[in-house]
């Protein structure tokens, strides 16, 4: 596990290190200048970009970003001047953090619970009533639950606040509109796997030897089942923390996904740089704990993972 566990992080630093150079090198490509305006001097466009290091090499501008990225600086936003990049993250994170973090407990609270509920019943209306809200929830972009939310709750019946998250009550729309389309999905992974595991030899020797169904459930067929619900929680959890633009806009909530598509309009190559990298290290992190996570409960999984064990 200790040698297994050593390479994914491995793989997960060198990944980081990719999707650096690689967003590095994209920024460089986008066309313009971040300080080309309408009524800017050639002169003055040029001495701004000296000052900044932008006159440089590119070979020469790379490895001072890696140097940088290696001392935690992650520069300064070219349209913010004297505004670091770490304090709008540090700004910005907590808000997405609150409300990525709810719509995962949210999603897989109820998924779970839903996926449970749909496998062990043995009505059919119960059944398809879950498949019927799953396909209809999974099949609707969150942008329009976003902006039905909005209409419905805000406008016509004024019960929940749509603008900012200044409130408690700020967080529940947005946070509705984020967990909707991962609920489905974990309900879906979790009556599969439940359906699956309940068919297993070890089920049914289980009840032969007097167990409960509740017992059953809980703890032999629990384990096994919910392991594809961790697997697709990791990706899930790494895009939900690291903001939804989408969602972020409709609700002008002031998190990392607004931040970053005003820095991709504005060409603010320092802010787009550290929020890709920052983001990025989350979502391969996530990733890699998940990971992780899934070897340690199930040594087959890891197995599998690592060509049987060689």
């Amino acid at each position: 596990m200790a040698g297994y566990a050593f390479k994914r992080v491995l793989v997960g630093v060198f990944s980081v290190f990719v999707l650096a150079s690689a967003a590095f090198f994209l920024t460089r490509l986008m066309p313009g200048s971040p300080f080309e305006t309408g009524n800017s001097l050639p002169l003055v466009q040029a001495e701004i970009e000296r000052e900044y290091g932008l006159d440089k090499p590119l070979p020469e501008q790379y490895l001072q970003y890696l140097s940088n990225l290696l001392h935690g600086d992650l520069g300064i936003s070219y349209k913010k001047p004297g505004v670091a990049v770490v304090d709008v993250i540090s700004r910005a994170f907590p808000v997405t953090c609150k409300i990525g973090g709810l719509a995962v407990l949210c999603s897989l609270a109820a998924g779970t619970a839903l996926g449970i509920w749909q496998a062990v019943t043995k009505k059919a209306a119960v059944y398809n009533g879950i498949l019927f809200v799953t396909i209809l929830g999974s099949g609707v972009l969150n942008f329009v639950w976003g902006s039905l939310f909005v209409w419905l709750f805000g406008v016509k019946w004024k019960l929940l606040p749509v603008v900012g998250a200044d409130v408690w009550q700020g967080f529940l729309l947005p946070v509705a509109t984020m967990a909707i389309y991962p609920t489905c999905v974990v309900t879906r992974l979790t009556r599969n796997g439940f359906k699956r595991e309940m068919g297993e030899d070890y089920v049914v020797l289980a009840r032969a030897k007097g167990l409960g169904k509740t017992r059953v459930l809980g703890v032999h067929v629990f384990k096994n089942a919910c392991l594809p619900v961790l697997r697709y929680m990791g990706p899930a959890a790494a895009f939900l923390l690291t903001g939804s633009f989408v969602v972020e806009s409709i609700f002008t909530i002031p998190g990392l996904g607004r931040e970053f598509v005003n820095s991709i309009a504005n060409r603010d190559y320092t802010l787009i740089l550290g929020l890709t990298v920052f983001m990025g290290t989350i979502v391969i992190g996530l990733n890699l704990l998940t990971d992780l996570l899934c070897a340690w409960l199930s040594p087959a999984t890891r197995a599998g993972m690592t060509g049987a064990g060689k």
